[in-house]
């Protein structure tokens, strides 16, 4: 059976297990697979948001998102191909004090305006818009990524759960969990989004927030604290990081319409940013793979299973358990069973993975 892809090298990890690049054999295109051990999955009790992700991301698809192409799975590991995206998160180009330009950031609020307002017509709120979660290609263009705590709500209904990442997570979230409040919606993305303009521009996040905070201290904080905006920035983009920055969700921008009302944004050709024609701000060096290359190296050399090892080890594992008569079936069996029968490839043919020497 010759195989669809052919895996190049390991890239590191993300939400889900671990990572690494691929090439589909028949056109040459390059994307990532990242696995997850089934077992893990279990241990971790992750399963369910593995399911809910790719629930979510099989019904989606859109230029600033990082899509998924195809899903399947072996005895051990569950797979997701999806796009490549080289130039590294955001996070990682503050950590290596990368001066963003205000027009850099331009360019990432209206893409991810985009990207949000399509999420919103799908009826989903990603809940961990951040740096860490927005991935650039090679030309500096922005991606969301991770919807591993996203949630669908439909004609109506509220989210309640208190998710998400402390520092960029709406007041209303806070609020809801301690009030029994009313829930809240999509706008809690786009305080998100308000929060990572804000930081990628700055270096520094609007609020001081830690995961050490308690929601009380939160809510209060809000109510109290009032943010400080560079001098520096033109009036325009202060009043529209204000306008994403309001406490209250029902005077929040929080679609691509009221985005399209703001003075910073009034010469924005929208066509032209979601074909990819505005020219980003800031473009990740070529040949630099932008991630942590060491603890990767680690990760390779201390792999107990490599990926490219894998066929002859399932096939001993078979032929072990063919020859046994009688198998007494343990616990998590019953949960890999679930996986492999709920975990249906998204694909639709059946992908074989050949290991080829990462």
């Amino acid at each position: 059976q010759g195989s669809n892809h052919q895996i190049l090298r390991a890239i590191g990890k993300g939400s889900f297990g671990k990572v690494c690049i691929v090439q589909k054999r028949d056109t040459e295109k390059m994307y990532a697979m990242k696995y997850m051990n089934k077992q893990q999955c279990i241990e971790r009790d992750e399963v369910r948001n593995v399911f809910r992700e790719l629930e979510i991301l099989q019904e989606i698809e859109h230029v600033f998102l990082v899509n998924l192409w195809y899903s399947f799975q072996d005895e051990e590991d569950m797979f997701m191909v999806v796009d490549l995206l080289l130039g590294g998160d955001l996070r990682y180009h503050l950590q290596q004090s990368v001066q963003f330009s205000e027009d850099a950031v331009k360019l990432y609020l209206c893409e991810m305006t985009l990207a949000l307002d399509y999420l919103q017509s799908q009826h989903i709120i990603h809940r961990d818009v951040k740096p860490d979660n927005i991935l650039l290609d090679e030309q500096g263009h922005a991606h969301l990524t991770d919807f591993n705590i996203a949630t669908i709500i439909k004609n109506g209904e509220r989210a309640t759960a208190l998710a998400g990442t402390k520092p960029y997570m709406a007041p209303e979230i806070f609020q809801s969990f301690v009030s029994g409040g009313t829930g809240y919606a999509f706008e809690v993305d786009w305080w998100s989004l308000g929060v990572t303009a804000f930081e990628v521009l700055r270096g520094w996040r609007p609020y001081d927030i830690h995961a050490s905070n308690s929601v009380e201290s939160l809510i209060q904080l809000f109510s109290t604290v009032s943010v400080q905006y560079s001098p520096a920035w033109p009036k325009d983009l202060v009043s529209l990081l204000r306008k994403l920055l309001t406490v209250n969700p029902e005077h929040r921008f929080s679609g691509l319409s009221e985005m399209q009302t703001s003075p910073y944004l009034a010469d924005v050709n929208w066509d032209a940013v979601y074909e990819k024609k505005m020219e980003a701000g800031f473009v990740p060096n070529k040949g630099r793979l932008h991630c942590d290359p060491t603890f990767e190296l680690e990760e390779m050399i201390l792999e107990s299973r490599p990926l490219h090892k894998k066929k002859k080890r399932l096939a001993k594992n078979r032929s072990r358990d063919n020859s046994k008569d009688s198998q007494s079936v343990s616990g998590p069996r019953h949960l890999h069973e679930h996986i492999i029968t709920a975990f249906i490839a998204f694909d639709g043919r059946r992908l074989f993975l050949a290991f080829f020497h990462i």
